[in-house]
């Protein structure tokens, strides 16, 4: 009875009981304790100060109540503040505990959170302190922060803090093309476009030359559904729409306009536009009388899935045509719709044209129904798809007889809901007002490029570490490319023929240090000479097209001579093959003699050259010829067959080119006095390659390479 009683006494008087739940203890101790408490409070927290005079609210007990109801977290945030931002903007305050900047800003923050709820605003807190994995992924390092959120999209806040700043900050998340601004002249292009857009249009009259950002805010939140404009009732310019729908200057009004737009389908008028009413006004009117079918999603919300025999919902659907001759037929079921307007039914049409699954599912391609319009009653059963449905037997003309026929049928369906016998599965409609790929990729750079331009200017440096260390070194990799690529061909850094003393003065440094270089490079790395003939289909790849530096060492050869000169070809230039800025290739004189005689025009000291009427034209021997080409720099240098009789003569043996490497991919060789004459064309081959390596041959400048027919 006594603890009973002590109980009782505690719980009827409020400061023991607010005594006994912060000290556990409401009787003689209580002072005692309560002292002890707050010498220890002072002694951990304020160094013996008394924290009650200074009124800083430093720790999370003192933390402004009023914030408690914003507090975010992690989830929370991902879950659901970032897809409600899709719906609404949000104003996010990061803060901390130990912030005197925080406390500056606390009144006006207060103040303006207040007063933006009640608009429609999303009003949100996150404590840096206890909450660092969201104030690092808003992007806020420091306290305080304010910052934007809408669409999923973060922006910071960079003003004064003020209220009218801030109410101004809000204002500039929303998208600039929410409210039109309605005058005498453009009225009727606006209203007129409800059908074509597939959306009621709403007009707002005021006397506020401004839109007011309660009226933008809704606008925001029902931009899918609805198309708004405004009416500044004040401004010259819009008398005759006041006459028209009878507004009354001083009194806001707001009108929803459907399928037609001599009357408004709803309206409301209040001395003070709430937002409760406004929404529960738009919410009502969200779509059109009959709505054109024009999505998947449209289609679930006008035709919900029935969860219940009491949620049972069914959707009229006008199966129809574009055109004029389908106007009639279109006017007749609207007058229908707007006549039988019911809770449980739900009036659409879906083009033919636009959705041709859909009428063929229904229709099954019945030639009745070809050019003509139809009407289905159906239920979907749920989300995959499946549909119980029944077709009208006719097709729908609008006439007197139709009207009778579909609410009998109607009628029926509320007493027996078995009428709907027929069933099938239907595909996802196609998004008819979906933008085109090219027009989403261009928002999407528009709105990267925007982000960017903002985080430059705005965001904390340490975000952009990252981003500048990636573009640097892009830019260190391609300046980098570029200088190698210019100094990679040293040798060759002029493009006209060099003058004959600096060609002296060239040869001695080169004969000491290019050899030398040259020969450790030539150190042969396969155990074959790979020649390929030099044709149309691979000229500009092995000759107009070679890259700085390389060089291809062409053969000149009849189909007579092919086997001879390509033995002896490989055995002289064998030992060059290590260098893999050299390249072989052999050329057939049948094939392209024009080509190789305009060539040899350019060379000065070659023998003269025949014209086409000389009668020995076709009858040149240009056999053995050696020619190294210089595909970037245009220029060649030529090697003159070795004739008979000359020094060093026709001493080889035949043993020594049978047992030689072979050209890849040819035969044996002969051993016949002429077999030898064709190969000693090429005797004194390899030491002009050793000139050609040491750059002391001289060069034949070409202004093109000719085309190879």
């Amino acid at each position: 009875t006594t603890v009973v009683s002590s109980t009782s006494q505690i719980l009827s008087n409020e400061e023991k009981r607010a005594n006994f739940d912060r000290y556990g203890d409401a009787g003689e101790s209580q002072s005692f304790s309560q002292h002890q408490h707050r010498q220890f409070h002072h002694f951990h927290e304020g160094f013996y100060f008394d924290e009650s005079f200074f009124h800083f609210p430093f720790n999370s007990e003192r933390r402004d109540a009023s914030d408690d109801k914003y507090l975010l977290h992690f989830s929370h945030y991902i879950n659901e503040i970032v897809p409600d931002s899709f719906k609404k903007p949000y104003l996010i305050k990061i803060t901390s505990d130990w912030c005197f900047s925080c406390i500056h800003i606390e009144p006006v923050w207060k103040e303006v959170a207040q007063e933006l709820e009640v608009l429609g605003v999303g009003i949100g807190v996150v404590h840096a302190g206890y909450e660092r994995r969201l104030a690092h992924h808003l992007g806020a390092h420091s306290t305080p922060t304010l910052l934007g959120l809408i669409n999923g999209r973060v922006t910071f806040f960079h003003s004064a803090v003020l209220r009218e700043n801030l109410r101004r900050f809000v204002e500039s998340l929303l998208p600039g093309n929410l409210v039109e601004k309605i005058t005498d002249k453009n009225y009727i292009h606006f209203l007129s476009n409800g059908k074509k857009e597939n959306k009621p249009h709403v007009l707002l009259f005021d006397h506020m030359p401004v839109v007011p950002l309660l009226y933008k805010l809704a606008a925001f939140a029902y931009r899918d559904y609805l198309s708004f404009g405004y009416v500044y009732v004040g401004l010259r310019g819009t008398e005759e729409l006041s006459r028209q729908y009878n507004i009354n200057v001083y009194t806001p009004t707001m009108m929803v306009f459907k399928e037609h737009i001599d009357r408004p389908a709803d309206v409301v008028q209040a001395r003070e536009m709430k937002k409760q009413l406004i929404d529960d006004f738009l919410s009502q009117n969200k779509f059109l009388m009959v709505a054109r079918l024009t999505s998947q999603r449209l289609f679930q919300e006008l035709c919900p899935v029935k969860k219940s025999h009491r949620q049972r919902k069914h959707c009229v659907v006008l199966l129809t045509g574009e055109g004029e001759r389908f106007s009639e037929a279109y006017e007749a079921f609207l007058t229908f719709a707007v006549a039988n307007t019911k809770d449980t039914l739900k009036f659409v049409h879906i083009s033919n044209e636009q959705q041709p699954e859909f009428a063929d599912t229904l229709l099954m391609g019945d030639k009745k129904y070809q050019g003509r319009a139809a009407v289905v009653i159906l239920e979907r059963r749920n989300n995959a798809g499946k549909i119980a449905y029944k077709t009208m037997e006719e097709a729908w003309q609008g006439s007197r007889e139709d009207n009778f026929i579909l609410l009998d049928l109607l009628d029926q369906l509320r007493t027996d809901p078995g009428l709907l016998s027929s069933e099938t599965v239907l595909a996802d409609l196609n998004d008819e007002l979906a933008p085109m790929f090219l027009v989403r990729w261009l928002y999407s750079t528009l709105d990267y490029l925007s982000d960017c331009w903002d985080s430059l200017f705005h965001t904390n440096w340490r975000e952009m570490m990252p981003l500048l260390s990636l573009l640097f070194s892009a830019l260190f990799i391609l300046f980098g490319t570029v200088i190698v690529q210019a100094f990679s061909d040293s040798s060759d850094t002029r493009d006209s023929p060099p003058s004959e003393k600096e060609e002296a003065a060239a040869k001695t440094e080169k004969n000491d240090t290019s050899f030398s270089k040259e020969s450790n490079s030539r150190i042969p790395k396969k155990g074959f000479v790979e020649v390929t003939e030099l044709t149309d289909i691979n000229y500009n790849s092995n000759l107009v097209r070679l890259r700085p530096g390389h060089m291809n060492v062409v053969l000149i050869l009849s189909n007579s001579t092919k086997t001879a000169l390509l033995q002896k070809f490989a055995l002289e230039v064998y030992t060059f093959t290590g260098s893999s800025a050299l390249h072989f290739s052999f050329l057939s004189l049948d094939k392209h003699r024009e080509w190789l005689e305009y060539l040899l025009e350019f060379a000065q000291d070659a023998a003269p050259i025949p014209n086409q009427y000389d009668k020995h034209f076709l009858e040149r021997d240009y056999t053995g010829y050696v020619l190294a080409l210089n595909g970037h720099k245009k220029y060649f240098c030529l090697f003159k067959p070795h004739r008979s009789g000359d020094e060093g003569g026709s001493t080889a043996s035949c043993e020594e080119y049978d047992t030689s490497l072979h050209a890849e991919g040819r035969g044996k060789s002969s051993c016949s006095p002429a077999s030898r004459s064709i190969k000693n064309k090429l005797h004194k081959l390899s030491f002009w390659m050793e000139r050609l390596l040491e750059g002391s041959l001289q060069r034949f400048y070409i202004p093109s390479w000719p085309a190879l027919d």
